[in-house]
């Protein structure tokens, strides 16, 4: 075959670390923003960002010879330095880990409600049974002593 055609899409979702409410409302969107601009900076696609005090849900198409762990790393690394410069918070860290889960083209359109209907979500679930439950759909293996 004389080219490549991939369609590779990945939501990753990650927290404050130990899960601290520290991110406001007041300036949540402008860092979804800033996380969407990091993700184009970084020649991926962002399809959706949002999340709420404690974590964010990205979901983005990547080219395949991305590393999901460098884009991880590379987002945490600017998006750290930017809440430190733009909010209030100068002592924000994220958590160390994060969970990214492959997305077929059929079940985008689902995860973009989803990751737009976190304000409601989170009124029934915590970050931690929701990943519990992510960790569970995908089948990964997990020992709850290791997560938090």
């Amino acid at each position: 075959m004389p080219s490549t055609h991939t369609c590779l899409h990945f939501h990753v979702t990650f927290s404050t670390k130990e899960r601290a409410r520290l991110i406001a409302s007041d300036w949540r969107g402008a860092l979804h923003a800033y996380l969407g601009g990091c993700i184009r900076g970084l020649k991926a696609v962002p399809l959706e960002i949002g999340g709420v005090d404690d974590h964010v849900h990205l979901l983005a198409g990547l080219r395949p010879t991305a590393c999901i762990a460098d884009l991880v790393r590379e987002l945490k690394k600017a998006s750290t330095k930017w809440i430190r410069s733009e909010t209030p918070v100068k002592r924000f860290t994220w958590q160390e880990g994060y969970g990214a889960f492959t997305v077929s083209r059929s079940h985008v359109s689902d995860l973009v409600r989803y990751i737009r209907s976190q304000e409601e979500h989170h009124k029934k679930w915590s970050f931690q049974d929701e990943y519990i439950a992510l960790l569970k759909r995908h089948e990964i293996e997990y020992d709850e002593r290791f997560l938090w």
